[in-house]
């Protein structure tokens, strides 16, 4: 059996000849905490924990990860999940010797690209309103069309086709993220990553290494995260004085993902030089957008940037500096909802951390307010709330109870 998160932590210490007092002041962590670990009292920690017990002890955060981590990490909604099985049977068809689906049917009118197209615009549209369900409803019938239209056209246009299909994949993939749906997420990218490689546009490839990249995180696989993404953003970095805005965004997006991965592997250095690379590229972008943004989710920008030297900070154990970071943070056209929700959990965690209970239950009553189903799926709300039940040492609130029954604690 894989060790735990506990006693890789211990074996560390030993090796390090720390004991449990001197480790925990050292990472600035309670020394129950580590007690409590090492002893296997608790399973898991937060990230930023874990990276500051990473720091105290010279070694990668990935060092301290083990099978109670990864389970965690990949641990599934409490709340009943949404119905997936048409989602399923999309990315996974049952197919005879003949390598057709056995569910086929005869096709008289394939679908165009522009029918394929306009139909990931839509289902785009739904995934970032935050309606799950309706996305959920969507997915199977595009992916469907897309391969629809691969298998109906050839040349040039089939290069089109199977751009088209690694979009409907991303799509499929990053809506299965959210979910925690993490194999079939797997599946979805693998397949958007192929139909990628078959069109042979960088960007589309870019696009879906990004959210490969995402799902690795989700993973706790930071170093292939960031592995992949720097070799990505290796292959297309462009020349800033002639680069077209989808250039720029696509190459930045891989620098921040990398940053996303470094951080949380205790590499705090690296991930400052790639964000502040990645701000050169957002600085030379200024105020274009990618036109492919909304489809391939990609918010690269000046405030996609901030946003992640604020989640770097809270990370790295610094709520004070994050806050900090959080004030007057310009906001682009091209930020999608979903990154400024996720922002704004950065700046809940932080309000906790620095015992500031009822400006962090203020942020996720708000949250509350204008996406309660992307709020239910995030398990860091869940933590959040917990965080604050146990730091005020009173009774729960009506509010915060509501919170807690929203997000499944």
């Amino acid at each position: 059996m894989e060790p735990t998160i506990g006693e890789h932590l211990a074996r560390i210490r030993r090796q390090s000849t720390l004991t449990q007092e001197q480790l925990a002041e050292r990472a600035g962590v309670s020394v129950e905490t580590v007690r409590k670990l090492e002893q296997g009292e608790r399973q898991s920690a937060r990230m930023s924990t874990l990276h500051k017990l990473a720091r105290a002890l010279g070694v990668p955060t990935t060092a301290l990860m083990g099978s109670a981590a990864r389970a965690q990490a990949m641990r599934e909604p409490d709340a009943a999940p949404l119905g997936l099985v048409g989602v399923r049977r999309a990315l996974t068809p049952v197919a005879g010797l003949d390598g057709r689906p056995v569910d086929a049917t005869a096709e008289t009118n394939p679908p165009t690209a522009t029918d394929v197209e306009r139909a990931v615009a839509v289902a785009n549209r739904v995934y970032h309103s935050n309606d799950y369900a309706s996305a959920i409803s969507l997915v199977p019938g595009l992916l469907g069309e897309a391969r629809a239209l691969v298998d109906a056209t050839d040349g040039d246009q089939q290069l089109r086709a199977h751009a088209l299909a690694s979009q409907a994949h991303q799509l499929a993939g990053r809506l299965l993220i959210q979910l925690r749906q993490v194999d079939l997420a797997h599946v979805a990218l693998t397949m958007s990553l192929d139909h990628a490689r078959r069109c042979g546009d960088e960007l589309v490839g870019a696009a879906a290494v990004a959210q490969m990249c995402w799902l690795l995180l989700r993973q706790g696989r930071f170093g292939e995260a960031d592995q992949l993404a720097v070799r990505t953003a290796d292959q297309i970095e462009p020349r800033l004085s002639t680069a077209t805005p989808a250039q720029l965004t696509a190459w930045g997006w891989l620098l921040v993902k990398a940053a996303s991965a470094a951080v949380r592997d205790a590499r705090d250095d690296d991930a400052r030089e790639m964000l502040d690379l990645a701000a050169a590229g957002a600085h030379r972008l200024g105020e274009h957008v990618d036109p492919l943004g909304a489809v391939t989710g990609n918010d690269f920008s000046t405030e996609a940037v901030a946003l992640m030297r604020v989640e770097a900070a809270v990370i790295a154990g610094q709520p004070d500096r994050a806050l900090e970071l959080a004030q007057g943070i310009p906001q682009s056209p091209q930020v999608t909802p979903s990154s400024r929700q996720r922002h704004r959990l950065d700046v809940a965690w932080s309000h906790v951390e620095t015992g500031q209970y009822a400006d962090a239950t203020g942020v996720l009553l708000d949250l509350r307010d204008t996406a309660p189903a992307w709020l239910r799926q995030q398990r860091y709300a869940r933590e959040i709330v917990q965080s604050i039940a146990e730091g005020r040492r009173r009774a729960m609130s009506a509010e915060l109870a509501e919170l807690a029954s929203l997000v499944g604690c």
